[in-house]
């Protein structure tokens, strides 16, 4: 199994996290509590920190901190410095910045941390981001096309200094230049001559990431991701998308075992499972409760945003209740609702957060991930703790050593780059042999 861990804006995947009693309420701009993540995910023999990216404010400050707060790029250089083996992967968008700026970022990064770096490649299709780059709101029907341009530049940037041309020779010769030539990349969208000036890393590049949804997602992840960041609604569809991504990866001519798919999956962790959903609830009445009950609401097709939080609902109201076709979530929360659950406790079970929910003991959360796992839903999942540090802290220190006492974790480091806790080769530059 392999797992990394996300701890967006230093908090976790409850809204209302930052009141935690037991969290730093100003987590977002202390850069110690993302060192401390960073600790405890290579304590944890992990393989990696995943950074998401969403540079602009886009949520109610008046409820909640930004997604994004410190540039995830500083923050890594100063987590390289905090850790020896962790993997670290911090993402650029495609759409907002230019390949020679992503090729020599990243693979100062990759030098800082001697090879454990990850390029997450996203393209950027948001408003409240684009008008932070922009005059206006471009027309990004070209985005993907774009995509594909930066990507192939950076990879032939990075190719560009190729291993071995690095002499340090104090009697002789600094570096074969003959061997470091201009690139003289020429797209439709973007241009680079080159060469990068610097050498690669111990495992050459960064390792490809992808978070892309769609058909576009899709194709890159099949074709050009070594990783990728997915989020799943249900096991089935966890099951489902593995199938037939590594059957995709298999036609593209490409290894599926040496691919691995990250399913996001929130965790809160208690010593039983109803005070895990007492910790669950009193978050989400820190958060924003009104907006979840409208949410639900949607999922069931019936008015509940008004009804009593803590009595079920209705069963003259829930006879008229159908699962949102369109929410592939709905079914869930259709069956806690039939099943008798107060709204307050639907809510609890997580079935409207953005990643399932695996809650109660840390025995209970391990068999969960377990069964995932032996379910067939690819290698590996991205951990993101309900409330912040404190929470990701419970996991390493709870469920990670059941999974290892059970043989389904590391309990060492078998190499020290991020390729080497992936199974990958070594790899610098374009992967075509042109």
């Amino acid at each position: 199994m392999h797992l990394i861990a996300q701890l967006a804006s230093g908090q976790g995947i409850e809204q209302g996290g930052w009141r935690w009693p037991t969290e730093d309420a100003g987590a977002f701009i202390n850069e110690d509590i993302y060192l401390k993540a960073a600790q405890l995910a290579e304590k944890a023999k992990l393989d990696g920190l995943f950074m998401t990216d969403v540079p602009s404010v886009n949520v109610d400050l008046r409820n909640q901190p930004p997604q994004a707060s410190l540039d995830p790029v500083v923050l890594m250089a100063l987590m390289a410095k905090a850790t020896e083996r962790l993997g670290l992967v911090a993402t650029m968008s495609t759409s907002l910045s230019e390949p020679y700026t992503i090729a020599r970022v990243m693979r100062s990064l990759d030098l800082v941390s001697k090879g454990r770096v990850g390029w997450n490649v996203v393209t950027t299709g948001t408003q409240e981001v684009l008008l932070n780059y922009f005059p206006g709101v471009l027309d990004h029907s070209h985005k993907h096309a774009r995509a594909l341009e930066v990507w192939e530049a950076v990879l032939r940037l990075w190719g560009s200094w190729p291993e071995g041309a690095l002499k340090l020779d104090k009697a002789g010769i600094f570096a074969d230049a003959a061997q470091i030539q201009p690139i003289n990349f020429e797209g439709k969208y973007v241009t680079t001559r080159g060469p990068i000036l610097l050498p690669p890393s111990p495992q050459g590049q960064p390792v490809i990431f992808t978070a892309g949804g769609g058909q576009y997602g899709y194709a890159f992840a099949a074709t050009k991701a070594d990783a990728m960041y997915s989020n799943p609604p249900t096991l089935d569809y966890a099951k489902a998308f593995w199938r037939e991504l590594s059957a995709s990866i298999r036609q593209a001519g490409r290894n599926p075992n040496q691919f691995t798919i990250y399913n996001g999956i929130g965790v809160s962790i208690a010593s039983s499972e109803q005070e895990a959903l007492q910790r669950r609830a009193r978050l989400d009445e820190m958060g924003d409760p009104a907006s979840r009950r409208q949410y639900l609401s949607h999922m069931l097709g019936i008015p509940v945003a008004e009804l009593p939080l803590d009595a079920p609902i209705p069963a003259a109201l829930l006879q008229r209740a159908r699962p949102n076709a369109r929410d592939q979530r709905s079914p869930y929360a259709y069956d806690l609702a039939m099943k008798g659950f107060t709204i307050r406790q639907v809510l609890a079970h997580g079935p409207i957060n953005y990643h399932p929910i695996f809650l109660g003991t840390p025995e209970q959360v391990a068999d969960k991930f377990q069964l995932w796992f032996e379910a067939g839903v690819g290698k590996g999942f991205c951990v993101v703790p309900d409330s912040g540090l404190e929470s990701l802290t419970d996991f390493v220190e709870q469920v990670v050593p059941i999974l290892q006492k059970r043989g389904l974790l590391r309990t060492e480091y078998s190499g020290t780059t991020l390729r080497q806790h992936l199974g990958l080769p070594y790899q610098n530059g374009f992967p075509d042999k042109d």
